[in-house]
């Protein structure tokens, strides 16, 4: 029985691929299985997807592999699209500034292209 997808998952631009390639394998494939968890689960538990509190309406896709810990922000748009933006490995307790307000400012400038767009 195949899984029915309950959010489609969207790369805003290359920022998410960009970082996908540079990854190792291992964390490639947990990254997958985290999407697959995000698309096919109804509540998905914030060890993988969370809220930034310090943000509007900004989220982080969760990834730890052994004592490396991953992280991709994205938002919602259209109620079921998750859009991703740009991914970094963390490397302190504190979410970086620099990372969190390039995702506000991609995320201004997605909808500003689909505002134009019309």
């Amino acid at each position: 029985m195949s899984e029915k997808f309950i959010r489609d998952i969207f790369y805003y631009e290359n920022y998410y691929l960009d970082f996908f390639e540079e990854l190792k394998p291992e964390v490639k494939k947990k990254f997958n299985w985290t999407f697959q968890l995000i698309a096919t689960i109804d509540k998905v538990p914030e060890k993988y997807f969370k809220h930034m509190t310090n943000s509007t309406g900004i989220y982080e896709v969760r990834v730890e592999v052994g004592s490396d810990i991953y992280r991709v922000f994205s938002f919602f748009d259209k109620g079921n699209l998750i859009v991703l933006l740009n991914g970094f490995k963390k490397k302190t307790q504190k979410t970086p500034e620099s990372e969190l307000d390039l995702a506000e400012k991609l995320k201004k400038q997605y909808f500003n292209e689909q505002r134009d767009s019309k």
